[in-house]
């Protein structure tokens, strides 16, 4: 997956917005106002922080060496996904995973905003 592509999948999602208010090179990817994903797009290796459930975190840092714990982040809930080390198919799932993970803790008045547009 190419940096342009991580960013268009993550700005596909109902609402999300690209945000930079860490530096000009780390994209932060929102919705309502929430962090569900990181990346500084132009890093080589291409790496992003994304949202996981706990036991999953640690059985996906397990099973893939291009998964550790979130850098910078709180390492119970956030990996480090080493973009070209994993299939794409895995990387947009992580990804969707991450922005579930945020909606679902949203209010519900802002899940059903959601919902309706």
């Amino acid at each position: 997956m190419t940096p342009e592509q991580l960013r268009a999948f993550c700005l596909g999602f109902n609402a999300a917005v690209e945000e930079f208010p860490f530096t000009p090179q780390t994209s932060v990817f929102k919705v309502m106002g929430k962090v569900f994903a990181l990346s500084a797009l132009d890093a080589e290796p291409l790496k992003a922080n994304l949202k996981c459930e706990p036991e999953l975190a640690v059985r996906l840092r397990e099973e893939h060496a291009a998964i550790v714990p979130g850098y910078h982040m709180n390492k119970r809930h956030w990996n480090t996904v080493t973009v070209s080390g994993l299939p794409d198919a895995l990387v947009r799932e992580l990804v969707e995973d991450s922005y579930d993970l945020v909606v679902a803790g949203l209010p519900r008045a802002e899940r059903l905003r959601l919902d309706r547009s």
